[in-house]
């Protein structure tokens, strides 16, 4: 990890312009105050990495600066600079927080390695997060369950391309483990003690997603009461994951194809562009190439995230994996609920399971084991522990109708996708997430198209 946002505080300006050279000369961005209440101020409104503060100052010193900037917030770095330091303000200083101490004066050279040396620290601390998050959740590369020639390939595929800073696009139906294998990308790659960012391009409201995504400034809109960092910028260092991709509005496109090219973002109302390390995984279920011809998505954009293509298959492709799948998610749950009784799976339940065509694939075979573990009262999961419409074993094929005395295409394609709309909520009993997965749409399309045929759900 890299600190970028300095504040420099300090009562002597000419010290404080002496460090603002020193730093901004070494690639970071410097603001400088003068004052303890300045500096509370500034980061009140904006988002700093690092404080580096003189101790004696009129008012408020440097070490009450220190706990009431810590009480604010714990995660930052403090480094503190006295000339008229002692073994025991240093001391007094670390024990309050500190990260550091440096005496004046000093050379150019020892302020820098200070610095570098909280960075250090900070890469080393996230990694251990990451490595405590990764044991509490028990994620491992080989969670991505398939013997499958299909899924093999993918695998073998990740393998390869996971060194690589390449962009990768995953492709397949909803439900079918993108965000899975985009964390095995991560998690293989030499960026994997940094973070993995997941962002779903279709959940979050049009007006919304710029700011999400390269972060604000305060002020640049009405509700910015102060500066954020942007999704991007805090994947520095490693992965940022960009779900349902297709789903990026048109002014949105053309960003991300910027930030692509230049490898910096720029936050929303700022002058100022901020050079960032971040490695791209993309995943939609449309067809972008489609798309691109249709004009929904910018042929330039689609060429750039599709570096590397990797197609995940549907759960219909691969049906050998379905019992490794289903051995799996029993495994998992019961961990969750050690008290269930659940533990195995019996010859029929498993015909049926093989059976069925899973339009959902393996999110809706998880939330089946899932179901069934809670509900079921025997040792075995049974033919009876499923789902109805699993046990009819014969999907009955939806019906529908075209209008009459018309041969438009238009006008026949909006009355399919009307009835398409209203028998998805109709077998998920109104569940619009369900549905949207269903009619392999997003969340947001679907309630689009809900309000535009007046559908009542």
């Amino acid at each position: 990890m890299a600190f970028r946002n300095v504040l420099v505080v300090d009562d002597e300006e000419a010290m404080r312009h002496l460090l603002a050279v020193i730093l901004r000369d070494h690639g970071y961005e410097v603001r400088a105050v003068e004052s303890g209440e300045d500096a509370l101020k500034e980061l009140a409104a904006r988002d700093y990495d690092l404080v580096l503060s003189d101790v004696r100052m009129p008012r408020m010193d440097g070490i009450a600066l220190l706990r009431k900037a810590l009480e604010a917030r714990p995660e930052l770095t403090f480094i503190v600079m006295s000339a008229y330091g002692t073994h025991d303000t240093a001391i007094e200083a670390m024990k309050a927080g500190a990260y550091d101490y440096v005496s004046k004066p000093f050379k150019p050279d020892e302020v820098v390695l200070v610095l570098r040396k909280a960075e250090e620290r900070e890469r080393l601390a996230r990694e251990n997060r990451r490595l405590r998050t990764e044991l509490a959740e028990g994620y491992r590369f080989e969670h991505v369950v398939g013997a499958s020639e299909a899924m093999q390939e993918v695998l073998r595929q990740v393998r390869k391309v996971a060194p690589q800073k390449s962009t990768v696009l995953l492709t397949g139906e909803s439900g079918t483990g993108k965000e899975l294998v985009a964390r095995a990308v991560h998690e293989l790659s030499p960026r994997a003690s940094f973070p993995f960012v997941a962002v779903n391009c279709g959940a979050i409201p049009g007006d919304l997603i710029e700011s999400e995504l390269f972060g604000h400034v305060r002020g640049a809109f009405t509700d910015a009461s102060r500066d954020k960092k942007g999704l991007a910028a805090e994947a520095d260092g490693g992965t940022l994951f960009l779900d349902e991709i297709g789903e990026l509005p048109p002014n949105l496109q053309v960003k991300l194809l910027r930030f692509l090219q230049e490898e910096e973002v720029r936050r929303v109302g700022d002058v100022r562009a901020e050079k960032v390390d971040v490695r791209v995984v993309a995943a939609t279920a449309r067809d972008l190439g489609r798309a691109v011809k249709e004009g929904d998505f910018r042929e330039d954009l689609f060429y750039r995230l599709n570096v590397v293509g990797i197609r995940l298959p549907s759960l219909r492709e691969r049906r050998e994996d379905i019992a490794p799948l289903v051995r799996h998610f029993l495994a998992k749950y019961r961990r969750l609920r050690p008290e269930a009784p659940l533990s195995g799976v019996s010859a029929a339940a498993l015909e049926v399971l093989e059976g069925y065509r899973w339009p959902g694939n393996v999110r809706e075979l998880e939330h089946v084991v899932e179901r069934a573990v809670v509900l079921a009262e025997g040792s075995e999961l049974s033919e009876e522990d499923l789902p109805g419409e699993l046990r009819a074993r014969e999907q009955p094929a939806p019906s529908l109708t075209l209008p009459e005395g018309s041969l438009s295409v238009k006008r026949a394609f909006r009355s399919v996708e009307e009835q398409l709309i209203r028998q998805a909520l109709e077998r998920t009993g109104g569940n619009r997430t369900r549905a949207a997965e269903l009619l392999d749409i997003s969340y947001r399309a679907l309630l689009y198209k809900i309000k535009e045929y007046g559908i009542a759900a």
